[in-house]
């Protein structure tokens, strides 16, 4: 196995208020209907369980399962980090980022930031090939849950 890493960071102001932003990040249902290629996000304490569902990866598709430490600061600050050993099982994949919330003249800054890595049964010459392959997932994924999320609020980008 070979790990493969991606990244990606985003900003955009949002006309909902932070309070409505917040409620719907922050809630694991909403997340997993917003997020594409998600299947759920199960509440485990201060651990979220996120279930992947095939997701494509250089020419085969793969799912993943992942368990994050979740630290929040009310309507400003959602953070996670991976914690394999909170884990039921073996994980091969892990996110590393945050959210950040603030207050504007439009409605919200909303700021994220994320690394994405897993490990996959490709040699490492591979790499190029797999992390293109993921950093278009990702911001696909990006894409349509930024879409999505303006929808759930009723909200638009300012």
């Amino acid at each position: 196995m070979t790990t493969f890493t991606t990244s990606t960071r985003s900003s955009a102001t949002v006309t909902a208020s932070p309070e409505a932003v917040w409620s719907a990040i922050t809630d694991p249902d909403t997340v997993a209907r917003l997020t594409p290629f998600l299947a759920r996000v199960t509440e485990r304490g201060e651990h979220w369980v996120w279930e992947m569902t095939k997701v494509p990866v250089l020419g085969t598709s793969a799912s993943f399962t992942f368990t994050e430490r979740m630290t929040f600061v009310e309507h400003e600050r959602m953070e996670f980090t991976h914690d394999p050993a909170a884990a039921d099982g073996d994980e091969i994949a892990g996110v590393e980022g945050w959210y950040d919330l603030a207050p504007s003249t439009d409605g919200t800054r909303l700021e994220t930031s994320m690394a994405i890595s897993v490990d996959l049964p490709f040699p490492r010459v591979a790499r190029s090939g797999v992390e293109a392959g993921m950093k278009g997932v990702v911001a696909l994924m990006g894409q349509r849950f930024s879409q999505n999320l303006l929808t759930h609020l009723g909200a638009r980008a300012a």
